[in-house]
């Protein structure tokens, strides 16, 4: 097919540190956190050739505190929302010694180790920011960087981007009448509760970080006011004295199945209405999980207030639609990010209001040589589809993977955007949701039967050599 990458010949992948196979397509991984370390991996054990461009001094991306890229939203007390066995890439698993829910810091080692155990991290060039990538009149990429030696521009024929989403904050739109004279913060921009220590805070947003904010207001500012402009299902992180993500089902199994999986969490997590959360008008597993160990017990004991959406400021008072109000000297803006890819023009992609469909949230079909790798919001962790997203593109690299027609890409493509867009709320945070579990299994069965296409295609091939020989 025209937009994937045509390799040389094929290569295997290997186990064990080797050359790079000059033969096989060049690449360009922009980024090393979770996703391009992943990309990076992939394409290490294949023999592709590629350079890794990291715009800090370390690898973990969002899960370095102070990362010095300057990107990460990591705060003191982050932990992920999925239990370490859901989260871990294949074949290597976190500590048993990690907590059912690890921690920023203990993610982040991970991750090292991860680097160190496959030896890929010498690959990695830091301090490097990738400034513009474009088409070259014969279809392959030039990738402008600026980096500790001034600028340099390289070609490739493919470009991995694992620049990640949750770097560029998004802000409320249009923006709320009046004038606030207190401090305004994205959620992008907190570390920790030093920064809500003894003032009158209102957090803005129903996601997970607007939850971790509050419970930590509670602990340690004046007040707290959870400003919740459209009811969410908070579901806690334990059910049955087990990490409540333990339940898992088959791939294979329809949507409605892992929406009712979810539905029984939310329900028993116990509703927030009574606490004055408003009611969502969606069922459990419309919209992207939520979740909170600690939420319910602090409102219920008065510590963190629940008012709807802001109406407008006056000075140090916020005025919510129900004609309440508070007074506040800080408001933390949890509202979400922006899918953002500052090295793409525009006229190439274009990711206005977060939309972006791509076959397998992978393939862009009008891009050739151009994949984007955990640019996905899955009910469930990025870092095991982005590793199966790294593997997928590696098997197309190396000759090992042959795609579907055209019309079939396409027809996929559209027909599972649609699916999302209808299966959750309308919202710039579900333009990119997928169902953990089946995504892998359709990105399992895709694989096989690209590689069945593959081999049939080089069996032909060898056949037609043998027939011009003979003749």
């Amino acid at each position: 097919m025209a937009y994937f990458v045509k390799p040389a010949h094929r290569s295997a992948a290997v186990a064990t540190s080797i050359p790079r196979d000059e033969s096989l397509p060049s690449v360009c991984v922009i980024g090393a956190g979770s996703s391009g370390l992943a990309a990076a991996k992939a394409l290490y054990l294949a023999g592709v050739p590629f350079d890794c461009f990291e715009k800090g001094s370390e690898i973990g991306g969002n899960w370095l505190f102070d990362n010095p890229n300057g990107q990460s939203a990591c705060c003191e007390t982050l932990e992920i929302n999925t239990s370490c066995p859901r989260m871990a890439f294949s074949g290597f698993p976190m500590p048993e010694n990690y907590p059912p829910y690890a921690r920023h810091d203990q993610v982040h080692a991970y991750f090292e180790d991860y680097a160190a155990h496959f030896d890929f991290r010498a690959t990695i060039t830091f301090h490097t920011t990738v400034t513009d990538v474009s088409r070259t009149d014969d279809g392959r990429w030039r990738v402008r960087t600026a980096g500790p030696h001034g600028e340099e521009t390289r070609e490739y024929d493919a470009v991995l981007v694992a620049n990640g989403h949750h770097w560029h904050p998004r802000w409320p739109e249009p923006a709320y009448p009046g004038t606030f004279s207190g401090e305004q913060i994205h959620a992008h921009d907190y570390r920790s509760g030093d920064q809500l220590e003894s003032r009158d805070v209102i957090v803005v947003g129903a996601g997970n970080s607007a939850m971790d904010i509050a419970v930590e207001g509670a602990l340690r500012a004046k007040s707290v006011t959870l400003s919740i402009r459209r009811g969410q299902w908070v579901m806690r992180k334990f059910l049955f004295g087990a990490a409540s993500d333990q339940i898992a089902l088959p791939g294979w199994m329809p949507w409605w199945m892992t929406a009712a999986r979810l539905r029984i969490g939310a329900l028993a997590s116990g509703g927030l209405k009574k606490y004055g959360l408003p009611k969502p008008p969606h069922a459990p597993g419309q919209s992207h999980p939520v979740q909170s160990e600690q939420i319910h017990a602090q409102i219920a004991a008065g510590k963190v207030a629940v008012r709807p959406g802001i109406r407008c400021f006056d000075g140090d008072r916020v005025e919510f639609t129900d004609g309440s109000s508070a007074r506040a000297d800080l408001i933390v803006w949890a509202t979400g990010y922006q899918v953002s890819f500052p090295f793409l023009d525009r006229s190439l992609v274009d990711p206005e209001g977060n939309e972006l469909p791509l076959w397998k949230r992978t393939v862009h079909p009008d891009l050739p040589g151009l994949y984007f790798i955990g640019l996905l919001q899955p009910v469930g962790a990025v870092m095991p589809l982005a590793e199966a997203q790294a593997a997928w593109v590696t098997e197309m690299l190396t000759g090992q993977y042959a795609p579907p027609s055209d019309r079939e890409v396409r027809t996929q493509m559209m027909r599972d955007h649609e699916r999302n867009k209808r299966r959750f709320y309308a919202s710039p945070r579900h333009t990119m949701e997928v169902d953990f579990d089946h995504y892998l299994w359709d990105l399992v069965r895709e694989r096989k039967a690209g590689a069945r296409r593959a081999a049939g295609a080089e069996q032909e091939e060898r056949m037609l050599r043998q027939n011009t020989v003979t003749s």
